[in-house]
């Protein structure tokens, strides 16, 4: 049995710190006795949030994460690694028992690196550690940079991955549990955040994401008002042009009219 709050397996040096993060105890000895060999100094957490926790108190140089866990899983911890400006540069690699393509691409889109598929190979797993471990040292050619950086507050990392989510499924019919389960956090305290440091709520927020959207279609693209309505999850195209006036004051053909005239101007 591993004891309950490892916190580091081994003496602090400057060897690689690799962070694992897995719920199952015999997936945890497989990796650990693997990676061992490689002479890194590791360190584990049991779930998401402990693994955010960990990679937060002692920054690691790669983390190997479980992406199916209780509480918060493997892509919520991912989201929070890439919204924290100081943790945002650790190289995520992914383990899945599921070699579904949809499952690879979500993991990819929450920013992880690589997918490494269950059952895995120990020489597979060192090997992929290693690659990573040393594309990671090249980029990090500006120490400095990540150490002037201010420690963000909490509920700024959960508001920048929330803005992050909102910005790649806008035309999806998003829900505040859908978000706030992407992020491992609860409807509430996300209201809460938005309302705090937006000024709004989390749907007024989406509102003016899809219609600022919206304005850059008709200037951009020929679509049409309707097409535009559809693609941007609104209920209709007279819904669409209402809430477009009472945002920017003139309706959508309007609007376009206005940018084709001051083109024929230029």
């Amino acid at each position: 049995m591993l004891p309950d709050r490892p916190a580091v397996l081994g003496p602090l040096s400057d060897k690689p710190h690799v962070l694992i993060v897995d719920d199952s105890v015999d997936e945890l000895r497989y990796l650990l006795d693997a990676l061992r060999s490689q002479n890194y100094r590791l360190s584990v957490a049991f779930d998401g949030q402990q693994g955010y926790q960990r990679a937060q108190a002692s920054p690691p140089d790669l983390i190997l994460m479980d992406v199916n866990m209780p509480r918060v899983d493997g892509y919520a911890s991912c989201r929070l690694l890439k919204a924290n400006p100081l943790l945002m540069h650790i190289p995520v690699l992914f383990l899945s028992a599921s070699n579904a393509v949809h499952d690879r691409l979500l993991g990819f889109s929450s920013g992880a690196v690589d997918f490494i598929c269950k059952p895995f190979a120990a020489d597979e797993v060192i090997a992929r550690v290693g690659v990573h471990l040393e594309l990671a040292q090249r980029r990090c050619n500006a120490p400095k940079s990540i150490s002037e950086l201010k420690t963000p507050d909490q509920d700024e990392v959960l508001l920048a991955a929330a803005v992050q989510i909102i910005s790649e499924q806008l035309y999806l019919p998003l829900t505040l549990a859908d978000i706030a389960s992407q992020i491992g956090t609860y409807e509430k305290k996300l209201s809460k955040i938005f309302k705090t440091q937006m000024g709004m709520t989390v749907f007024a927020y989406i509102r003016e994401q899809k219609l600022r959207n919206a304005r850059q279609l008709l200037a951009k693209t020929q679509m049409s008002v309707i097409d535009i309505a559809e693609q941007l999850g609104f209920q209709s195209a007279c819904n669409f042009t209402t809430a477009f006036k009472e945002h920017f004051s003139q309706t959508p053909s309007a609007f376009r009219q206005t940018i084709k005239l001051a083109g024929a101007h230029v």
